[in-house]
């Protein structure tokens, strides 16, 4: 008799297809938290005003929290660029990567309404960790159960030095910055988006290969 643990989670397609849907809700859910100033507080152009700069934090953690999102379905994506097998195991490590996912709406809220606090910079951080350990855990599963799909074992070698060490090294500048909440909250955020913007657009790396 045929196992069912054997044939299950084979289709590479259903996993990519459920990890877009749920990057697109958080996305969007991201910025519900930003709420528009009650009509009924407000008499005059002033006090618009006011209440709309008073909403800038929630502005800076709300771009905060969609360049978390946009590096991470980028760093899957690329993942899933070379892996061409999966089973049933992978389709959990995914899920449990996407739990991570759906979690960042809530901990980029509680981040928004208690800013001051390293106590919710901690709880953010803690979501990136385990954003970028459940990823870790992904490829190197992959890589071990041999479903990535490369020409040769030295292009394989590089691709996976490549994409471990951009995890590593992206988690400890996370950290980093996460601890610069006890010199000051918006200093370890805006070091922490400065990490990211750099990231997105490969300012630095950019810069190395051209020398």
């Amino acid at each position: 008799m045929l196992n069912y643990n054997k044939i299950a989670g084979k289709n590479t397609q259903r996993i990519e297809a459920i990890s877009d849907g749920v990057f697109a809700v958080a996305m969007t859910l991201l910025v519900l938290d930003i709420k528009v100033p009650a009509t009924e507080s407000i008499q005059t152009e002033t006090e618009l005003a006011h209440s709309f700069f008073a909403l800038m934090p929630k502005f800076l953690v709300y771009f905060l929290s969609f360049m978390t999102v946009g590096i991470f379905w980028t760093g899957q994506s690329t993942q899933f660029k070379y892996i061409e097998k999966s089973d049933r195991n992978l389709n959990w490590i995914t899920l449990l990567f996407l739990l991570c996912v759906s979690l960042l709406p809530f901990s980029t809220a509680f981040l928004s309404e208690h800013i001051n606090y390293k106590f919710a910079i901690a709880v953010y951080w803690f979501n990136i960790l385990l954003l970028g350990l459940t990823l870790y855990i992904n490829w190197q599963y992959a890589v071990k159960r041999n479903f990535i799909a490369v020409e040769n074992s030295s292009g394989k070698e590089a691709i996976s030095s490549a994409i471990t060490q951009r995890i590593f090294i992206a988690q400890s500048l996370y950290l980093l910055g996460a601890l610069l909440c006890f010199v000051n909250p918006f200093l370890s955020i805006a070091f922490i988006i400065a990490v990211q913007i750099n990231y997105a657009f490969g300012i630095i790396s950019g810069r190395q290969s051209k020398k």
